[in-house]
């Protein structure tokens, strides 16, 4: 049995496939989705029903992201939000105008059936952003955080190297969970086209929203699959601009 974690999607359903076929998923294996499923490229909507078709053939968990939150909201009410609309939203609603009412709401409940994070067998974490409580990403107060937070990744950065688990200075918040896997703040952003480790942090998303790849690891190996990059695989499309 495999178990993968698939970094931010952005609406680019060629990647996802792409990179889907480059692993042979099985039946067998276990597919945890870091988030962010739509926004950016052409085929948002399209990678939603691709993901729900997915999930019943194998067993997906699909952790909810910051971009799934805007596009959840808009489901429900038709609101547009501003900041979402200028953020990918515009193409997300684009992406949805040959959708009827019914695949809309089929949509919306699989957005509102995500979890903010997934705790696996063996205390893996995985949450779209990250969390701030020393107690853990359960003793988390403000939900938003989770699928915002930047900070984790930035402390783990940071980090001294040479402190270890045992000393006093070692940060709590990492001490929960022997793995911690994350989305939201592309690595491209720190030159890196493929997943980065600090800590026992790991980061998935390669900068699929942007000029990066979208990237699938393999837990157990650490083994990277990835596609190519996003513009070669839409390129009459500009993709987002910002994050």
């Amino acid at each position: 049995m495999r178990t993968f974690a698939v970094g931010d999607i952005h609406g680019g359903l060629k990647a996802l496939t792409q990179v889907l076929n480059k692993i042979e998923v099985k039946e067998e294996d276990t597919l945890i989705f870091m988030g962010d499923y739509v926004d950016g490229w052409s085929e948002s909507a399209q990678v939603i029903e691709f993901l729900i078709e997915l999930s019943q053939k194998i067993h997906c968990v699909f952790i909810k992201g910051n971009h799934d939150v805007w596009c959840e909201n808009w489901l429900s009410s038709e609101d547009v939000n501003p900041i979402w609309y200028i953020h990918g939203g515009k193409e997300t609603i684009e992406s949805y105008a040959h959708f009827s009412k019914d695949e809309k709401k089929q949509h919306l409940e699989f957005f509102e059936n995500m979890p903010l994070y997934h705790i696996d067998n063996e205390n893996r974490l995985f949450v779209h952003a990250g969390f701030t409580s020393m107690h853990g990403v359960e003793k988390e107060v403000f939900k938003e955080t989770l699928y915002f937070d930047r900070t984790l990744w930035e402390m783990v950065l940071n980090k001294d190297s040479n402190i270890g688990e045992d000393s006093i200075l070692y940060p709590n918040r990492l001490k929960h969970y022997k793995e911690i896997y994350i989305g939201h703040t592309p690595t491209t952003n720190f030159n890196s086209d493929i997943p980065m480790h600090a800590a026992n942090v790991w980061n998935v998303d390669t900068g699929a929203a942007f000029k990066g790849k979208l990237s699938i690891m393999d837990l157990n190996s650490k083994e990277v699959f990835q596609s190519d990059n996003l513009p070669a695989l839409y390129p009459d499309e500009k993709g987002r601009n910002k994050d």
